[in-house]
């Protein structure tokens, strides 16, 4: 029996350290030794920068988003616009052309990043810039991220994303206001470990060309710092970008993504402290590994909560909570209240890990091809 408390306490301290208490923790560490935050001047002479805009069957959205970058505050003849086409079958490639892209490269179908480690080789700019094809940035959010690089430390940027929509119940929106306040720690603290598609930025020096398989977003963070490079965060740098209306939506949309998760963590070296400074080495086994062993750790949370039921007490309340949220999770798929449905969209997601650690240990490999998700263009 003693054996059974200890696993329950172990994980329900462990999935709340991972959602509560590294905010906390991390937050105390970035004030006490973390850099001081920037403030923003005018920069003196701005780096040429090349756009990668990676797109397969994009006709819906591909001229909106050339014609937005065409329209940033910065100089025209100091940035380029490249759209990278990884096998589209549609009019992506003549609309991206006819809409002012300065580059168009009509690829074979390869995936996503070998369609981006394409076009960085064609690029000519002193920084790559990337976004998604249905993110559209804010005016000033190239000037701000590119600012990032004045620090020679620095070889990686992402900027903070907007998400609009959810009219189904997604509940994304409110997640990514959490991710970016976490993330803003990190910056500060030892560098974030984890980016986003919609808008970021590299040094054509620090840019590493990952195997069709990976995915930037994860990887890039903690590759280019086991380098010696800084991943930072820059709020100011602002896209738009549209989430998938429903739960469902979001959860086919992030199993997808962590089919993958498991080869970055154990494979390609995201767990091991090689190359990390303590502070990074917290941040990714509390941000990242404990975040990833969430669905695992309900799981024992629950089957270690039911077996103590005979001890009553507080084991009672803690197995009415656990299935509290399971109810209001199951009610929040049809009912429209607001804290039911972020009940609903936590357990999916949550689920979404587990279930892309089936698809990868069923398929065998992580499949390379990528689609876009109902409902974001």
């Amino acid at each position: 029996m003693l054996l059974i408390e200890i696993s329950f306490w172990s994980a329900l301290g462990l999935i709340v350290y991972a959602h509560l208490g590294y905010p906390l923790l991390l937050w105390l560490l970035s004030e006490l030794f973390g850099e001081p935050a920037r403030s923003r001047r005018a920069q003196d002479a701005l780096p040429t920068v090349t756009l990668i805009i990676p797109a397969h069957d994009e006709a819906e959205v591909i001229a909106r988003r050339v014609e937005n970058a065409l329209a940033l505050d910065y100089p025209r003849d100091r940035f380029e616009v490249l759209v990278a086409s990884d096998g589209s079958t549609d009019r992506t490639v003549e609309l991206a052309r006819e809409a002012g892209a300065d580059l168009v490269l009509d690829l074979p179908r390869g995936g996503k990043v070998a369609a981006l480690n394409a076009a960085a080789r064609q690029a000519q700019g002193t920084i790559f810039a990337f976004s998604d094809a249905n993110a559209y940035w804010r005016p000033d959010a190239l000037r701000r991220l590119v600012a990032r690089f004045e620090d020679e430390n620095v070889g990686y940027a992402c900027g903070q994303v907007h998400f609009t929509g959810g009219e189904e119940g997604n509940q994304e929106g409110l997640y990514w206001r959490y991710e970016m306040a976490v993330r803003r720690s990190e910056s500060r603290l030892a560098g974030i470990t984890g980016g986003n598609g919609a808008i970021y930025a590299v040094r054509p020096e620090a840019y590493v060309e990952l195997k069709a398989d990976r995915g930037q977003d994860l990887s890039f963070p903690f590759e280019l710092t086991k380098r010696g490079w800084r991943a930072v965060y820059e709020p100011g740098a602002l896209a738009e970008e549209r989430m998938a209306p429903s739960v469902e939506g979001e959860f086919r949309r992030k199993r997808r993504m962590m089919w993958g998760l498991w080869d970055a963590m154990l494979k390609y070296g995201m767990l091991s402290p090689r190359g990390y400074s303590p502070g990074y080495l917290v941040e990714i086994y509390s941000h990242r590994l404990l975040r990833y062993l969430t669905p695992f750790l309900h799981v024992i949370a629950l089957l270690a909560n039911a077996a103590l039921l005979s001890e009553g007490g507080i084991y009672s309340l803690t197995m009415g909570m656990q299935l509290c949220l399971l109810a209001a999770a199951a009610l929040g798929r049809f009912i429209p209240l607001w804290p039911l449905r972020v009940a609903y969209y936590y357990v999916t997601v949550t689920a979404s890990i587990a279930a892309g650690l089936w698809d990868r240990l069923r398929a065998g490999e992580v499949p390379i091809g990528w689609e876009k998700v109902e409902g974001t263009r």
